[in-house]
């Protein structure tokens, strides 16, 4: 067992059955009129546990010069666009067509791109997020231009990605790979026999976390599929459950970080209470999961606040002076999802990481019996 697992376990499975333990406690009564008040737990704070869905067609930037709030028609326009390429996209195919043309023909569905996801296993959402009763163009609210803050020199990586429903244009005509938001990574070896070994495949791409930082932090959406998380909270420690190849983060509350030279790949995660909001800051970062190319000093602050009976709204700050010129903050609800989160077995029938190491060996053999270099 590994010392992060030794710690899960450590923490989360005796929180987990203290949580059952637990009476709920009286509601609290309104302090004003209209004001939502959440139901507390036994220690008084606001109960934060269920399980929430991400998704959303909201990027987490927005294209230049355009508003952070967008209008109930320009939304409804673009939602409705969403579902229309959803639709195309999930429609049968004729089981005696034609062979598509090598790399495919850039169509919604099947045919849009050989060997990639059939849009019928996508979910990238439907809706644009809906924040303080305005609907947002992007997650980021600061910079108020909604787009991250310029690199400093020789730091981090733009990653850029369409926005709004263009993403979902890109999501059902593209296909990406699931390790297609590494691709920018300042760190990403081009030479074409850099990942003949697994240990020096993308992290998501075996299988270790889920891509596109789905588990954080910060928790994006991934804007394809798996968008859950759940939320077990204690007095002691807050678990965070992502659907996305199941990954778990254990914060730990009213602590004091790790020691800087011990460092975990999903950040050392201290939580306090400020009011009524889960205030989480994370430090401690390995030099392995560089989220958009940051480095290991980067820290970020969540914040997590119930706004009525079925949403939470998610923020969070990133703050890496070696990457970015300045600290950028961006936030987005979390709707309550029905039902419950089933395992992502993501390497279960993964034939593709050995065949791509047979193929490797295969090379190998074959340039040494020709003396080819």
């Amino acid at each position: 067992m590994t010392g992060n697992s030794a710690l899960i376990l450590a923490l989360v499975i005796p929180a987990a059955g203290q949580a059952q333990q637990e009476k709920k406690a009286p509601a609290p009564k309104a302090a004003t009129a209209g004001k939502y008040v959440a139901p507390r737990t036994s220690d008084g704070h606001p109960n934060l546990s269920g399980t929430y869905d991400a998704a959303t067609l909201t990027p987490l930037e927005r294209m230049t010069g355009t508003s952070q709030v967008m209008t109930k028609e320009e939304a409804a326009k673009q939602e409705a666009i969403a579902v229309s390429l959803k639709q195309e996209g999930d429609k049968s195919i004729e089981g005696n067509r034609a062979a598509p043309p090598k790399g495919g023909d850039g169509s919604p569905g099947p045919a849009g791109n050989v060997g990639g996801y059939n849009s019928g296993w996508l979910d990238p959402g439907n809706t644009f997020t809906v924040v303080d009763g305005t609907i947002r163009a992007s997650l980021i609210v600061d910079p108020a231009d909604g787009r991250v803050p310029p690199l400093v020199k020789g730091g981090g990586s733009s990653m850029p990605m369409p926005s709004g429903v263009g993403l979902l244009k890109y999501l059902l005509t593209t296909r990406p790979t699931s390790d297609a938001a590494e691709s920018g990574d300042p760190g990403l070896e081009k030479a074409p026999d850099a990942y003949d070994n697994p240990e020096n495949r993308p992290l998501a791409d075996r299988c270790l976390l889920g891509f596109g930082s789905t588990s954080g932090p910060p928790m994006l959406p991934d804007y394809f599929y798996n968008n859950l998380h759940q939320i077990v909270q204690t007095p002691q420690a807050v678990m965070i459950l992502t659907e996305m190849v199941h990954d778990v983060r254990v914060v730990r509350m009213n602590a004091q970080h790790l020691p800087k030279s011990i460092r975990l790949w999903l950040g050392d995660a201290v939580g306090h209470w400020e009011g009524d909001t889960l205030v989480v800051e994370t430090t401690n970062f390995t030099d392995k999961t560089r989220f958009r190319g940051s480095t290991p000093d980067l820290k970020v602050i969540e914040r997590f606040t119930r706004l009525n009976e079925h949403t939470l709204l998610y923020r969070f700050t990133i703050d890496d002076p070696k990457t970015w010129a300045k600290p950028w903050t961006a936030e987005y609800s979390w709707p309550e999802a029905k039902g419950n989160i089933y395992e992502y077995a993501c390497h279960e029938g993964n034939y593709a990481l050995g065949n791509i190491l047979r193929g490797a060996r295969l090379r190998e053999q074959e340039a040494a019996k020709t003396g080819a270099k």
